[in-house]
């Protein structure tokens, strides 16, 4: 019989390959500002809210804070480099404006991190202390970057157009959270991960169903009217907050 444990592994190592998928996404975004040495208007806002988010979830992950959770530091230190290497290309070519952006709100998010970090060591005793207090505020943060395409949701119903809503992007939004949700059920149970990604399963269900609803709205559209001229957009390598 297949053991629990072994399960939860190779669950949590498909939530590995899913995270690494949407970490790897803004990839053409920076790849364009490269070639063009130019952010154009391009925010640094999601990927400095991503450090902090994956910077909680590793310390949540450390074996002093919550105990058993190898995969989900490995996934997030992974997201930390990706973020640092986005945040570097963009900071090279951003305006002065821009880089001092940058800087002040990196260097608040390493204050704040610093201060919850020395609160939980110096103050908190036992990993159940530690697991609540950091696991709210990963589920915090977490939950703010499952509920951000909200507006985009919102566009979509008032437009009846899926154009700015990525059909992959809300599908591997939407296959991460069940596996992580998952993967939380699963022995050893943690409800820090399971609340968060839930939502997040939830919130890509949606977005999924509204796609449905409005993509073949769409292309019914494109179909009555006899135009040839089909104008498609696509956003590339943005992960909403998140």
């Amino acid at each position: 019989m297949v053991s629990a444990a072994l399960v939860r592994t190779v669950i949590g190592i498909i939530g590995n390959v899913i995270s690494f998928g949407l970490f790897f996404s803004p990839a053409p975004t920076f790849y364009r500002i490269i070639k063009k040495k130019s952010v154009e208007e391009f925010k640094p806002d999601p990927y400095i809210a991503t450090v902090l988010n994956c910077a909680f979830w590793v310390f949540y992950g450390l074996p002093f804070v919550h105990p058993h959770s190898v995969l989900v530091v490995t996934i997030n230190g992974v997201g930390l480099v990706f973020e640092f290497v986005y945040l570097t290309i963009f900071y090279i070519y951003a305006t002065n404006i821009g880089r001092r952006k940058v800087l002040f709100l990196l260097g608040s998010e390493v204050l704040f991190f610093a201060a919850v970090a020395l609160i939980t060591l110096l103050v908190l005793h036992g990993t159940h202390e530690r697991s609540l207090v950091v696991g709210v505020l990963c589920d915090i943060f977490n939950i703010m970057m499952y509920v951000s395409p909200l507006t985009i949701m919102a566009k979509v119903i008032k437009t009846k157009s899926v154009e700015y809503m990525p059909f992959w992007l809300s599908l591997t939004n939407f296959l991460n959270g069940v596996c992580w949700t998952t993967y939380a059920l699963i022995h050893p149970f943690d409800i820090y991960v399971l609340v968060s990604n839930g939502i997040g399963a939830l919130s890509g269900l949606i977005q999924l169903i509204l796609y449905a609803c409005y993509c073949s709205c769409n292309n019914g559209e494109n179909n009555g009217d006899g135009d040839d001229s089909v104008s498609t957009t696509v956003v590339k390598g943005k992960i909403e907050l998140v």
